[in-house]
């Protein structure tokens, strides 16, 4: 299992099947400039144990070449290039949208010196190499690409003993406050959780599932952006907003009795899926 470097940085505590909008300004429909901005301050990160687990037991005998798909503004991209050299040598993160690539390129690619690059690109058509990779992980996106494909193309593109894996971070939903805030918020991505479910598509076989709990401090104001980083915000009518923005605000301060800067302990469960590649 990789050994967590010292000087690796702590996330935010511990920071249905859809797909993109191509033509959008943003690849999953999150309109405007200012999406990926949003989208990387509002959103959190992931706890350490997921990434040692996406990785570990891959043997190289050198760092593992990583493949992430659907990377976003490089919420997970952070923490595979925080790992020391000898653990991850190389991370390619393929992001179909410019809105977030713009942010991933600036905040996680140019500082790495040339570990991190950048790829235009999808989880179903990477554009890299064949046999170029130990390991294609996707965080948070892998719900929103072909599964038949995007299988088909990470085998195409991991080397003999490489893995694909799948991470999310979910609300808690078995706590009762969480779970009315999701249907609150129409938060989407509760589905995660399920670990009879199958995630890959073949040549892939036997997934392994794994979950940790862990918690995200937010405040009144941080839910409500968070409300507005999600795909039904993004494509609702005002009318709709407005009617959100009411309903969080009822239940956060008159039902919770929450105070307008209390910080707030938010449960989290992430969860994850590995297959070898067969």
């Amino acid at each position: 299992m990789p050994e967590a470097a010292p000087d690796r940085p702590t996330p935010n505590l511990p920071r249905r099947t859809a797909r993109p909008d191509l033509s959008a300004p943003n690849a999953f429909g999150l309109g405007g400039t200012a999406a990926g901005e949003q989208y990387d301050a509002v959103r959190p990160s992931y706890p350490e144990p997921v990434v040692d687990w996406a990785l570990e037991g891959v043997a190289t005998g050198r760092g593992l070449d990583v493949v992430e798909t659907g990377a976003g503004t490089g919420l997970f991209t952070r923490l595979l290039a925080a790992c020391p050299a000898d653990c991850v040598r190389t991370v390619a993160a393929v992001e179909p949208s410019a809105v977030m690539r713009a942010v991933l390129d600036r905040d996680v690619a140019a500082p790495s010196g040339g570990r991190v690059c950048s790829v235009d690109g999808r989880g179903e058509a990477t554009g890299l190499p064949e046999g170029s990779a130990d390991v294609v992980v996707a965080a948070q996106a892998w719900h929103w690409m072909d599964p038949a494909a995007a299988s088909e193309e990470a085998a195409r593109v991991l080397r003999p003993g490489g893995r694909l894996a799948a991470v999310w971070n979910q609300l808690d939903v078995t706590v009762p406050w969480v779970h009315r805030l999701t249907r609150i918020m129409h938060a989407g991505d509760v589905h995660a959780a399920h670990p009879e479910r199958r995630r890959f598509a073949a040549p892939f076989g036997v997934e392994e599932h794994a979950a940790w709990t862990w918690r995200d401090t937010t405040t009144p104001a941080g839910l409500h952006a968070l409300m507005a980083s999600r795909s039904y915000w993004l494509r609702a009518e005002e009318r709709i907003r407005a009617r959100l923005t009411a309903n969080l605000d009822w239940y956060l301060h008159e039902h919770l009795g929450h105070g307008t800067d209390e910080e707030i302990e938010l449960p989290y469960v992430a969860v994850a899926w590995r297959a070898p590649r067969p």
